[in-house]
């Protein structure tokens, strides 16, 4: 139980004030504009209130985990009913037939929607730990040419196991509807330098969609930074194939009608974009970023002021919170 905590919203991530002022390279703070004691006293009490939405973050994983050895969330519940179907569907694709078990349609579209999983992940988010099942879905669904099988290092013990659609799985969700037409899929490694990145993508997904359901709402679509660099650059090329002028002004109301921040003149793509309903059936999406040890304070300072929802894993969220609190960049830091 929470203990009358009742867990972070979407919201206190991001702090507007801080989204709307220029970053200049130096410290992110309003010194200069009032009382020093008084800015400096504003500062300690919003790092201090961000530090309380990280902790209780941490808190509400550790938390679940114990929920969930005690009584299934909801999600996990219908994982459950998934898991008990085992009776296969032949289904004709052009010139070959395939045998799927529902788990095996799903583990389709999850690894579809993110180009690539980790096996450890999706174990434990879509067979609730059942690697017995999950071993025999994988192999059928290798055997099929519908997933590809692969580490993301040569250097064994800097590798992973990752699954990627074939072209033919990508082809077989699409023709059958397994996913709604505005949901894209993908096929194929990669980037293999941002495989272990890309891979982390989809435990950052189920952290803000647990989040997401917990609060009542219905998570509709996923966009990767694919996807949504894409459909910008495809607007720019229509329109300067129509003669449109001012590149970059074009870019930027492109840029605001598919809801991306501009910082600086720069669009600012998250790499996962949420669109869900909401308890009341309002439609919104929140941006997420997996941020890397790599990550400099004005990169970070960035992806904050474009208000990104921003997540890393255990072993770099100390130090990426350190470059938070010396720079003073108003944005929580949730740890994997």
């Amino acid at each position: 139980m929470a203990r009358g905590f009742e867990s972070f919203e979407l919201d206190d991530f991001r702090e507007s004030q801080w989204q709307s002022e220029p970053y200049s390279g130096g410290r992110e703070s309003s010194r200069g504009r009032g009382s020093s004691s008084q800015t400096d006293a504003s500062l300690r009490i919003k790092l201090a209130k961000l530090r309380e939405t990280e902790y209780q973050s941490d808190r509400l994983d550790w938390q679940s985990r114990e929920r969930q050895e005690a009584k299934p969330l909801s999600r996990d519940t219908r994982q459950a009913d998934l898991l008990a179907q085992r009776e296969r569907t032949e289904i004709h694709d052009r010139d070959r037939s395939y045998s799927l078990r529902p788990s095996e349609i799903h583990t389709l579209t999850e690894v579809g929607k993110f180009r690539m999983v980790a096996v450890e992940d999706i174990a434990k988010r879509a067979y609730a730990g059942d690697r017995a099942r999950l071993d025999s879905d994988l192999r059928s669904l290798i055997q099929q040419r519908l997933v590809e099988r692969r580490g993301t290092s040569a250097f064994k013990k800097q590798s992973q196991q990752v699954l990627t659609l074939t072209k033919e799985g990508k082809r077989l969700i699409r023709r059958h509807g397994f996913v709604l037409d505005d949901q894209a899929i993908y096929s194929g490694f990669v980037k293999p330098k941002e495989a272990d990145h890309d891979a982390a993508l989809y435990r950052v997904y189920h952290k803000a969609a647990d989040e997401i359901e917990r609060k009542g709402g219905k998570v509709l679509r996923v966009q990767l930074d694919y996807e949504l660099k894409e459909k910008l650059y495809r607007k720019l090329g229509r329109a300067q194939a129509q003669g449109g002028g001012q590149t970059e002004r074009s870019k930027e109301v492109f840029a605001r009608e598919m809801q991306l921040p501009v910082v600086h003149g720069k669009v600012s793509f998250p790499d996962v974009r949420i669109e869900y309903a909401t308890e009341e059936m309002e439609i919104a999406r929140v941006d997420l970023e997996l941020a890397t040890s790599h990550y400099h304070a004005g990169h970070l300072a960035e992806k904050a002021s474009a208000g990104f929802q921003i997540y890393a894993r255990s072993g770099d969220a100390a130090g990426l919170r350190r470059v938070r609190d010396d720079r003073e960049i108003m944005t929580a830091i949730l740890s994997l």
